[in-house]
């Protein structure tokens, strides 16, 4: 007879090193193109152009997390 604590544990999920391996990379990937928004899209000097769309989207976001712009 089990009690209802021991039915009610959840088991941890097992992943495959390569699993693993792939939600760092993208996980890294993500946080590199989120920091190159952020941090370094100057609107003028943009890998896009001269378009500020970008720069002006993150703008407040730039100034909260410390990034300087102008």
């Amino acid at each position: 007879m089990t009690t209802p604590a021991a039915e009610s544990r959840q088991r941890a999920i097992a992943l495959p090193l390569t699993a693993r391996h792939l939600a760092l990379g993208l996980t890294a990937l993500l946080s590199l193109a989120l920091l190159y928004f952020i941090g370094v899209d100057q609107g003028a000097t943009s890998l896009f152009g001269s378009d500020t769309h970008i720069h002006e989207f993150v703008h407040d976001a730039r100034h909260f997390l410390g990034f300087p712009c102008h």
